[in-house]
């Protein structure tokens, strides 16, 4: 997305929200330059593991990587309740393409992204026009 230049002008599916009264992910600040979470109490979120080779996070089989706090800075922090009530610290899981998600975000916030919905809204009517009532299925 980056190098290419491409805009991402869709909505974003966010299922983070929490409904038990701790903290979800949006609470947790991220820091690009540092590949780190920051919490709500100030404690840092580092990533599990990474590549030797490369010192990136390392990466599962679903594209997911896992940030974790430490035990110690968890059990002495009075936010605790809120932040992980039933383990002994912090995890978040973060997709490794949750940067061009954050763009969308940005974009979803625009302007520009409220006009290009509407457009596209138009054309997809024709499409769908074309492929229920005229029968141009293939198409």
């Amino acid at each position: 997305m980056h190098e290419r230049g491409i805009e991402p002008h869709i909505p974003v599916v966010d299922k983070s929200p929490r409904s038990d009264g701790t903290f979800s992910r949006s609470d947790f600040a991220y820091d690009h330059a540092r590949d780190l979470y920051i919490c709500p109490g100030g404690k840092e979120l580092r990533p599990q593991q990474k590549d030797y080779r490369t010192e990136r996070p390392l990466v599962d089989e679903n594209g997911l990587i896992r940030y974790h706090a430490s035990k110690l800075d968890c059990d002495a922090c009075a936010l605790k309740p809120q932040r992980c009530p039933n383990t002994p610290a912090r995890k978040i899981l973060r997709s490794s393409h949750e940067g061009v998600r954050d763009m969308a975000r940005d974009i979803a916030a625009t302007d520009a992204y409220v006009t290009s919905r509407r457009e596209r809204k138009k054309v997809e009517m024709l499409f769908a026009h074309l492929k229920r009532i005229l029968r141009l299925d293939r198409l």
